[in-house]
């Protein structure tokens, strides 16, 4: 087929939409029963914890970031290309023709696909003083916290005007 590249890396695959989880599941089944786990080696569907008001009620619903997608670190070689290729609700690889793009250092960044979950000590609520960054030392309420980016919305009174700031885990303190 054509010349791959011996390291690991990550690929995306395009799925029929709303087959992601399904498409997970095949591809692991795949993978462990033909032993090509040193070739296909994570399958990830990056998701967002969001919260959502329906009907008065609260509650923190998985988003998918990227619907229609499923992320697969991989070596890529003839054999792996045609497990993942062949698997049940996979439409290709993301790339120009057949030949799959592995993603680059920023685009995995960009996603927080290796970002490892940090357990924090907050809650929405609650009051919090900024540590670092042009707002150092404003106190704020915390609005909303996003797990997968590792961010923080707070509400900091400026000008005696509410503004809703984003900040990083590790620039706020729980007053």
């Amino acid at each position: 087929m054509a010349e791959y590249s011996d390291s690991v890396e990550w690929y995306v695959v395009h799925t029929y939409s709303g087959y992601e989880n399904k498409v997970k599941a095949n591809l692991e089944k795949s993978v462990e029963n033909n032993g090509m786990q040193d070739l296909i080696q994570e399958v990830k569907i990056p998701v967002e914890d969001v919260v959502e008001i329906k009907n008065g009620k609260r509650r923190v619903v998985h988003r998918k970031i990227y619907p229609g997608y499923v992320m697969i670190k991989m070596k890529m070689t003839d054999d792996a290309w045609y497990i993942v290729r062949n698997t049940r609700g996979v439409t290709g690889f993301v790339g120009p023709g057949s030949r799959p793009i592995p993603l680059a250092e920023s685009e995995i960044e960009a996603s927080g696909m290796n970002r490892e979950p940090v357990q924090i000590d907050l809650a929405v609520g609650e009051n919090v003083r900024v540590l670092s960054g042009p707002l150092e030392n404003f106190t704020g309420k915390i609005e909303d916290i996003d797990t997968i980016r590792q961010m923080v919305k707070v509400v900091v009174s400026m000008f005696g005007r509410e503004t809703p700031v984003e900040l990083e885990y590790d620039q706020v303190l729980r007053i």
